[in-house]
């Protein structure tokens, strides 16, 4: 996975490049490699190239909005595909990580 790091007014977007797929196999790369960033600031998560998701891909998703929530810091999901919208949506999760909230909260949280 080749991740991209740009920082926006003391927020962390990052950009999956590379990623298309968020499923088994993949989703422990994705949460060692970023458990650690959302640990230090808060963090977008940028899904543009993901093409697909599965249960696995969830459940990373859900372990780092955990990790930066405990660290006091927000975790969102930005721009994901039509069907990675659904997806999240079709579990709850667009609430949580898509909601226009989320993208507020971590916004309040970058901006402190």
């Amino acid at each position: 996975m080749n991740t991209e790091i740009t920082k926006l007014n003391g927020a962390m977007v990052m950009a999956a490049c590379g990623m298309k797929e968020l499923v088994r196999g993949l989703d422990r790369d994705l949460v060692e490699r970023m458990a650690p960033v959302v640990r230090q600031q808060s963090v977008a998560l940028d899904l543009a190239c993901v093409d697909r998701i599965d249960a696995a891909g969830i459940a990373a998703l859900i372990s780092l909005y955990g990790h930066a929530r405990d660290a006091g810091h927000g975790f969102a999901v930005a721009n994901p595909t039509a069907h990675v919208r659904e997806i999240l949506s079709l579990v709850g999760l667009d609430r949580i990580l898509l909601s226009p909230q989320a993208v507020e909260r971590l916004q309040e949280l970058t901006a402190a």
